[in-house]
């Protein structure tokens, strides 16, 4: 009979990692757990004292840091195999999960599933021929070494790209094997597991070429199964019921889809919300029963358009899916820096981009070249991140992976602050308090149509009494609006004292907060 060891990649959470180890083993399964380097050693501290009696569970002997399309992530979940592989000989299978996902069936189900057919279930598709990569890099994922992260450390990694392209420093991709690219949620057998790590230790020509390739995880696991196990023996598909948003996001599932998921013709699904406590009891209650009888509809896209289009609670139409999931999340906080002049909100958050971990977004909603990932067409123009800005702020969480995240608005936009302060999620302000010079204001006049491009003396003189006060009305209205977690900062103010409430807005050190607050030239135009 199988026996599944569950290989869980996670960095927060601790109560749902907690949960879910409980469950998958209660059956009788195992799981081996590599838990993220970077994050908090309390959580890391916490599952470790809930699990230590559970002789079903291991943990991976190191830990690194993971990152976002980086090696990383192949080399976590390789930690992880090698301890599952050694501490549970009796496993048949290895399945790869995500903090996010469900069982959508029984365990003994899912045994028998897997007991029917002696196969590696793992999507893997030709590189170069399918379609699977949309838009973006393809070749040059493989042939330049990338050595930094995209989303941490952007400006390194497209430097390192654009200079070995320019220098035509290529490479070749190892000549005996073909690229495959897919899913990172697969289900392999034991002895493609063992092939496998046998791999590892004796091509390390292999492992440097993909140590080096971006999005790695999306690529090795596929390469080596096709390399190593015959094609009669794969079924290029993953077990995982996940489905995609017309902008290429994950959607998520909520409590009214436990119909629609358990029909499906899958073992789990992701992404389940954190919010769907009902969804995750009956699901949790369906993985322990003898419950082996499941009629497979398969039809989970049009069902999900036809759930949607009923709507969420309170809602009676939402055929859209940012209109469906409007909110960013009651466990993300958003950090908002408030500045009418631009250029110092961007050396502040320049400060707090190079002192933190979280991701920092400039005028997003004002400047239509603010730098932004590809999220499918609602980054496009200004005009449509405004229309859905829950949603596109939810999609950034999501794409750098992060549940604290900094951008810059002016301070006119008042009823996008409301509206963030309207969302479930955690927000805070910080306001930044400008002196203005004559010459700003006028410049100022210029910008918001106030003024000509050379307005005269006699123009400026009339102008400059209206300038003044709807800046000092924009200030007013801010505070007037009595926001939770208000906090502002001052030019007048000697940084010893704005990085009181720096420290705050951020959760710093008073340390940290006063090197922000002593940025050169922080205030200057």
């Amino acid at each position: 009979m199988a026996k599944i060891a569950y290989i869980l990649l996670c960095h927060k959470d601790p109560e749902a990692i907690i949960l879910q180890a409980k469950r998958l083993t209660a059956t009788g399964d195992y799981m081996a757990i590599h838990f993220d380097a970077s994050a908090s050693p309390a959580h890391f501290a916490e599952i470790g004292a809930a699990l230590k009696g559970n002789s079903n569970v291991v943990f991976s002997k190191k830990r690194i840091n993971c990152g976002w399309g980086a090696w990383s992530l192949v080399q976590a979940t390789l930690y992880a195999v090698e301890a599952a592989e050694k501490a549970f000989p009796r496993a048949t299978h290895f399945y790869m999960l995500s903090g996010d996902c469900m069982p959508i069936k029984s365990a003994v189900y899912a045994h028998q599933f897997l007991d029917n057919t002696d196969i590696d279930y793992i999507e893997s598709f030709d590189y170069f021929e399918s379609d699977w990569i949309k838009t973006g890099m393809k070749e040059e994922r493989l042939i330049y070494r990338h050595y930094f992260n995209e989303r941490t450390q952007k400006w390194l990694f497209y430097q390192s790209f654009n200079l070995q392209r320019k220098l035509g420093f290529s490479r070749e991709i190892p000549s005996d094997i073909q690229v495959q690219i897919g899913s990172q949620w697969w289900c392999l057998r034991r002895r493609t597991i063992e092939a496998i790590l046998r791999f590892t230790k004796e091509r390390k020509d292999v492992m440097r070429f993909f140590r080096t390739t971006w999005i790695p995880d999306e690529t090795f696991f596929q390469t080596l199964v096709r390399h190593l196990v015959p094609e009669v023996e794969i079924e290029a598909r993953t077990l995982t019921f996940l489905m995609f948003s017309e902008y290429g996001m994950p959607v998520t599932f909520y409590n009214d889809h436990y119909d629609m998921l358990v029909s499906q013709d899958f073992l789990f699904a992701r992404k389940v919300s954190p919010e769907a406590e009902e969804l995750k009891l009956r699901l949790g209650k369906l993985y322990a029963s003898e419950n082996a009888d499941f009629p497979i509809s398969s039809e989970g896209r049009s069902l999900f358009k036809f759930l949607t289009g009923r709507g969420r609670e309170g809602r009676r139409f939402a055929p859209r899916f940012w209109e469906a999931e409007a909110t960013m999340g009651r466990n993300r906080e958003l950090l908002i820096v408030a500045c009418k002049k631009w250029h110092v909100a961007k050396r502040l958050v320049d400060g707090i981009r190079r002192s933190s971990d979280f991701p920092v977004i400039e005028y997003l909603f004002n400047e239509e070249n603010t730098p932004l990932p590809d999220l499918g067409g609602i980054q496009s123009t200004i005009g449509k991140r405004t229309r859905h800005r829950r949603a596109l702020v939810r999609m950034l969480f999501d794409y750098y992976e992060t549940d604290k995240m900094v951008i810059c608005l002016d301070s006119s936009n008042l009823d996008l602050i409301q509206d963030f302060y309207a969302d479930r999620s955690k927000t805070k302000l910080l306001e930044i308090n400008c002196d203005f010079s004559g010459d700003y204001l006028v410049g100022h006049a210029i910008r918001v149509g106030l003024a000509g491009e050379s307005p005269s003396e006699e123009t400026i003189n009339s102008l400059m009494p209206t300038i003044q006060q709807d800046l000092v009305y924009e200030s007013d209205a801010i505070r007037d609006a009595n926001f939770p977690m208000h906090f502002r900062i001052l030019q007048k103010n000697s940084p010893a004292k704005n990085a009181i409430p720096l420290a705050e807005f951020l959760d710093a050190t008073p340390e940290d907060a006063l090197r922000l607050a002593e940025i050169d030239h922080l205030f200057s135009d």
